[in-house]
């Protein structure tokens, strides 16, 4: 599969270094511009592009940029890109790193405000585990223990795409719902940063309570 990556930090590396060795095709871009990921994109074998290339190279674009980039990026980033190339939003909000988005801290979920600045349906993924258990954890399907992933959007058919692509990451893929739903996967909640195994994870997701968000994300 073709995927392009927009953002190279922990998990975007983290991604590219996962994906290229399953044998995916991955481009992958910062804000800073391809040559400052020659060294990544000699490890992992590739392409380092500008964010409109990435956004133009995949079956699948992952967008994983701290909350407060979102806006900043090319308005027309995914002008011309056919609808059904899948969109991921892999970004949490942070109000003492992304500052205060008015939007969010008035109940909008984060990814469905990051679906609005980029104009397009996202899924929320990746979002709830840190870097080192996504490069390490996976493991083979059925194993004990398998650790399970939060999957939410509105598409069904993006939702299983990505799901599908968890799996073959060697994490269990639980549907998580819509964007709507998003919010019991954000900081904070039970199931962030918690590396849950698939039942666990969905009982946690069922005990986030809505009133609370604001409070986990203080925690958080």
């Amino acid at each position: 599969m073709k995927i392009g990556i927009i953002g190279a930090g922990m998990i975007g590396g983290t991604l590219a270094r996962r994906l290229t060795a399953l044998g995916h095709e991955v481009a992958i871009a910062n804000s800073r511009g391809p040559e400052t990921l020659r060294d990544l994109a000699a490890e992992t074998g590739a392409r380092a592009e500008t964010a409109a290339e990435a956004a133009r190279s995949g079956e699948i674009v992952v967008v994983t940029i701290p909350q407060r980039a979102v806006p900043r990026l090319p308005k027309d980033l995914f002008a011309g890109v056919p609808q059904d190339v899948v969109v991921v939003d892999t970004g949490n909000y942070y109000p003492a790193r992304d500052g205060r988005i008015d939007a969010i801290e008035n109940g909008q979920t984060e990814s469905a405000w990051v679906a609005e600045q980029l104009g397009r349906p996202v899924v929320k993924v990746f979002n709830n585990i840190g870097f080192q258990s996504l490069l390490e954890k996976g493991r083979p399907k059925g194993e004990p223990g398998r650790i399970g992933l939060p999957v939410a959007a509105d598409r069904p058919e993006a939702r299983e795409k990505v799901m599908r692509l968890v799996d073959e990451l060697g994490f269990d893929p639980v549907d998580a719902g819509t964007l709507a739903d998003s919010w019991r996967q954000q900081p904070g909640t039970p199931v962030y940063g918690a590396d849950l195994d698939a039942p666990r994870l969905r009982q946690g997701l069922a005990a986030a309570e809505q009133s609370r968000v604001p409070d986990y994300r203080k925690q958080a």
